[in-house]
């Protein structure tokens, strides 16, 4: 009894530790969620009245029947899943050779955390100027260093080769973080099981796929959670590096939203936009959560 009093006094106490943080998240994001679904309801475009209309679900039947909404939507799936399949293999292979001891170790991990600390709209201007068709180095990279090409490559002219340039650019940036998430993971991993593996005979990939993989899913699923986020409404490197084009061939759902409400001041669809990608990023945070838990209580029985 005594056990269970001291339990409920802690659960309390963390209760009123944690009550200022949520009051301030519903205000900083429920209301605003909230506004934007009410809104979503209504016709409220200043370009051509001044007044809020009720309509019903007409905002989200427009919605479904938008080309253009499609086309960010499979811009940004194609974005998204893309830079998460190639962070991760590099992430992990950062991760990998962080986690081995060397000279300067403690130099080069914070160095490789650099490209991530950078503010992404500077990020963006250098690599808007490396894919220049004209001046950019990538171009006299392949021309007179490599030879691989015969003249100037317009890398953000073309649809393909904007949305390539795109991935590129925030696999750089971003493959750092993914990979200090997972450095993390490795570290916390007891050297006895790779001995006690290898004793037995296993060779480093069985080690890799049977202990390294099981035990840090927990942080993979983390870091692959906090990019998709990031990935799915990625906003300031696009409107700086390519500006959704060309011919929206990089718009995405973020880039779309931004121009029906700040452009064309389309208030009340651009909430049904709104409503519709938080809906999709909460279904997705919540199917992660149960690989999420899934992946802990693996990890936690095969480390006991």
């Amino acid at each position: 009894m005594a056990k269970d009093s001291i339990r409920a006094r802690e659960i309390q106490t963390g209760l009123w530790l944690v009550l200022p943080a949520v009051l301030v998240l519903l205000l900083v994001y429920a209301y605003p969620i909230g506004r934007a679904f009410v809104l979503s309801f209504f016709t409220e475009n200043l370009s051509t009245n001044l007044e809020a209309v009720p309509t019903g679900f007409n905002n989200y039947v427009r919605m479904f029947l938008d080309s253009r909404f499609w086309n960010s939507i499979w811009s940004t799936t194609i974005f998204t899943a893309v830079s998460l399949a190639l962070e991760l293999v590099l992430g992990m292979s950062f991760a990998l050779v962080l986690d081995q001891s060397f000279r300067g170790r403690g130099p080069v991990r914070t160095i490789a955390i650099l490209p991530w600390a950078l503010p992404t709209a500077l990020i963006a201007l250098a690599w808007r100027w490396i894919f220049n068709g004209e001046f950019g180095v990538w171009n006299d990279m392949l021309i007179n260093w490599f030879h691989i090409i015969d003249e100037p490559v317009n890398w953000l002219g073309h649809p393909v080769w904007a949305m390539v340039s795109a991935i590129a650019a925030d696999v750089w940036k971003t493959t750092s973080f993914v990979a200090i998430l997972l450095l993390a993971g490795l570290q916390s991993i007891p050297q006895e099981l790779y001995e006690a593996h290898e004793v037995d005979g296993a060779t480093p990939w069985q080690s890799f796929t049977q202990i390294t993989i099981p035990l840090v899913m927990p942080q993979i699923i983390i870091a692959m959670l906090f990019r998709f986020a990031q990935a799915f409404g990625i906003f300031d490197l696009l409107i700086v590096m390519t500006g959704g084009g060309p011919g929206g061939a990089t718009e995405m759902v973020s880039l779309y939203i931004y121009d029906t409400i700040m452009r064309y001041l389309d208030f009340g669809y651009g909430a049904a936009l709104v409503v519709v990608t938080f809906l999709i990023l909460i279904s997705v945070v919540a199917i992660a959560g149960v690989f999420l838990s899934r992946a802990r209580s693996a990890s936690g029985v095969e480390q006991s």
